[in-house]
């Protein structure tokens, strides 16, 4: 209900303010003006807005965006500051990239931008299969320890980097392990045996109690199937990728029913190549800082030439 516009407006016995002359379930509305300072904040935002909309990028159109009359661009922007710090570190890249490794180790700052540039790169693009700092996870290996599958010298980690584990890459490292189970190569009571038989190998996994009996099988069952990749001692083949089965390392873990569970399914993950995202000093950066919080490998020395000389003529 609403009074006339031609009547008096009743005014509110509490506050003294007089009232618009609506009222819902006897609830009467005050008249009263909204503060003149709001106001004009209120109309200073629409103004702003209107400001914005000309000046910046704003409204969205079906092929695209108004620019604005500044051409403005986040992206732009980004992409200017990455350029710049590329080129501003592209000449210590380039010393990477032309060194040798016992060139970085020698030279302090080198191997500084080295750790500094892999730990980066590291964290974006490793650490999510790896774990901070490498740790490792459930079918992905630690690369905090000092256990390889394929090589921990700085020369084996690079290449792992640049041509990846089954990624593909005509050069990647690549090995197989069968599914003895799901293939039908092995009878499920000599899977049983043969899984008593590497948990009789690892001083950790006797712990779980292998059977003896079973595992005496299992080792008729291990030199005819498994030792021609992990090895008679079974302590593997980094040229075949074949992990060592006497340590306590174990990628898809160490309990009965994963060992078993890896014999039968023969699992094998991929790591991509990075040769085609990285140039050569990022991935030799990677290989640094892998190599760093591994404790990696020292290169095997040099043999030693058995051939004597001829002198020239004879």
């Amino acid at each position: 209900m609403s009074a006339s516009d031609n009547e008096p407006r009743e005014i509110d016995a509490h506050s003294g303010q007089a009232t618009t002359g609506h009222e819902w379930d006897g609830v009467k509305e005050l008249d009263t003006p909204l503060p003149r300072w709001w106001l004009y904040i209120f109309y200073a935002t629409i103004v702003a807005a209107v400001i914005y909309w000309v000046l910046m990028p704003a409204w969205p159109l079906v092929n695209g965006y108004t620019k604005g009359v500044l051409n403005y661009s986040d992206r732009r922007i980004v992409m200017e500051n990455v350029g710049a710090l590329e080129t501003a570190r592209a000449a210590d890249y380039a010393r990477l990239r032309d060194a040798s490794f016992d060139d970085i180790i020698a030279d302090q700052s080198l191997q500084e931008f080295a750790l500094a540039a892999g730990e980066a790169a590291f964290g974006d693009n490793c650490a999510t299969c790896h774990g901070a700092g490498g740790a490792g996870a459930p079918g992905y290996p630690s690369l905090a320890d000092n256990v390889w599958i394929w090589g921990g010298t700085l020369a084996d980690i690079e290449h792992t980097i640049t041509v990846g584990v089954r990624s593909g890459h005509p050069q990647a490292r690549f090995s197989q392990m069968p599914a003895f189970g799901r293939d039908g190569l092995l009878a499920p009571r000599q899977i049983a045996d043969v899984t008593e038989y590497v948990l009789s190998l690892s001083e950790a996994r006797r712990r779980a109690a292998p059977d003896a009996a079973a595992a005496a099988r299992g080792a008729i069952v291990y030199a005819e199937q498994c030792a021609i990749c992990h090895g008679a001692n079974a302590a593997g083949d980094r040229a075949q990728g074949a992990p060592s089965l006497v340590d306590d390392i174990w990628l898809y873990g160490g309990s009965r029913e994963e060992v078993r569970r890896q014999i039968e399914t023969g699992r094998g993950g991929v790591m991509p190549n990075w040769d085609r995202r990285f140039d050569p000093g990022l991935i030799r950066a990677l290989a640094v800082y892998v190599y760093a919080q591994g404790g990696g490998e020292p290169d095997a020395p040099a043999p030693a030439s058995s051939a004597t000389e001829t002198p020239a003529g004879e």
